[in-house]
């Protein structure tokens, strides 16, 4: 779909095209290769840091599941901490770091869940370093991830690799990001809940610009 989109908008569009941010789906980026041929392909770093994220949430859950047998329930420490463990380090609070230690204490007996949460914030430093610093930075995660112990953390490590020269590509972009229409997608999703949805497309279309952009479409 996204292929047939960019033939859809012609030479003269496509040649204006210098830097593509993309989701780390392969889709994606065999459609750029394809069809956008000069232009740079950086992966997204929310996207990177996202699935961050999830490992660390799959870590989690499965140490739960593994020293409770069962989900996450009100008064299990890791369940407790669930929100927690996705605040970035520079972000915690003294107070909030006395509880994530108690939490980790009480229920990651083999410290799967920090160690998790330390690579977590490693992905996170990168970019918040400079370009030097931050490609460094990747060469380590790179290095280090694949062959972690934790096979959540290690499959992270062998995605991360495969998207390695799109990653690289955000220090040499100026930190290229599809950030803005991720925020605007939001805002659209956000709308399109409350409405829980519209019958007539071209409602949906100018409360959607209204929405996100604060525009108002011209109308015949």
């Amino acid at each position: 779909a996204y292929a047939t989109w960019l033939s859809a908008r012609g030479d003269a569009f496509r040649k204006q095209v210098k830097v593509a941010a993309l989701d780390p789906f392969a889709g994606y980026k065999t459609a750029i290769d394809d069809k956008l041929q000069d232009a740079t392909a950086v992966l997204d770093a929310f996207h990177v840091v996202k699935l961050g994220t999830q490992a660390v949430d799959e870590v989690r859950r499965r140490v739960q599941q593994d020293t409770l047998g069962h989900r996450g329930r009100t008064g299990d420490p890791l369940y407790g901490i669930r929100r927690t463990l996705q605040i970035g380090a520079e972000h915690l609070t003294p107070k909030q770091i006395t509880r994530l230690n108690a939490k980790l204490e009480a229920g990651d007996p083999h410290y799967e869940v920090t160690l998790a949460w330390h690579c977590y914030q490693k992905l996170r430093a990168v970019y918040h370093a400079r370009p030097e610093q931050g490609r460094r930075l990747v060469a380590e995660v790179l290095g280090a991830f694949p062959s972690c112990p934790i096979p959540e953390i290690a499959r992270l490590g062998r995605t991360l690799r495969r998207w390695k020269a799109a990653i690289l590509a955000y220090f040499d972009t100026a930190g290229a990001s599809n950030g803005p229409t991720e925020a605007v997608n939001g805002v659209i999703e956000t709308m399109r809940r409350v409405a829980r949805g519209f019958r007539n497309f071209d409602n949906y279309r100018l409360r959607a610009l209204l929405a996100a952009g604060g525009h108002r479409p011209w109308r015949k």
